[in-house]
């Protein structure tokens, strides 16, 4: 059964052109049903489906352009490229679990040791509100989970020139928050 809607699905995606402007989609709706099967008993949450299904069209198209054409058996393609997005969707929350993990283990809870530490504290946690959300997550990182900037960038999987410009964006962002707060 499988070989025969194999080349079913070869005939609609190699009568297909894929590289005009027409916007063919090189899924039908056979693999489509196929991918959000296997992206859902990978694991993969319904709300993300949508994208998973759009990851595979996206790599479908890519393929195409890169100019190595349709896949042999394009059902069994798809489902191979669906079923390792489920796996790299299960290694990005384990790597934020870890993450959280990691941040929740180094977190001491702060006792203010007076008036001018409770106004330091307070002033710091709303520049870290304020700061776009990848400057405040290495902010976090270098600073209260003690990662080096290598650790970082590791972790977060971007170069680390990347990670030393956020962190001096984001460290400048608050010095300057601090001095308008007077709180330094």
């Amino acid at each position: 059964m499988l070989r025969g809607g194999a080349r079913r699905d070869q005939g609609a995606c190699a009568g297909a052109d894929h590289s005009g402007p027409t916007g063919d989609d090189p899924l039908d709706a056979a693999q489509e049903r196929r991918v959000r099967a296997v992206l859902a008993l990978g694991g993969v949450p319904q709300a993300d489906l949508p994208d998973g299904v759009q990851q595979v069209r996206l790599r479908l198209l890519e393929r195409a352009a890169g100019g190595l054409g349709a896949p042999r058996d394009v059902s069994a393609w798809v489902a191979v490229v669906a079923s390792n997005l489920a796996m790299d969707w299960h290694r990005a929350k384990r790597r934020q679990e870890r993450l959280g993990e990691r941040l929740a283990a180094l977190h001491e809870p702060v006792h203010p040791s007076g008036e001018e530490t409770s106004l330091l504290s307070l002033a710091v946690a709303r520049g870290l509100d304020e700061l776009p959300d990848a400057q405040r997550q290495v902010v976090i990182l270098r600073f209260f989970a003690d990662l080096s900037v290598r650790g970082i960038a590791e972790e977060l999987d971007i170069p680390e020139g990347t990670v030393k410009s956020r962190l001096h964006t984001a460290v400048r962002a608050l010095r300057e928050r601090l001095h308008e707060d007077e709180v330094v």
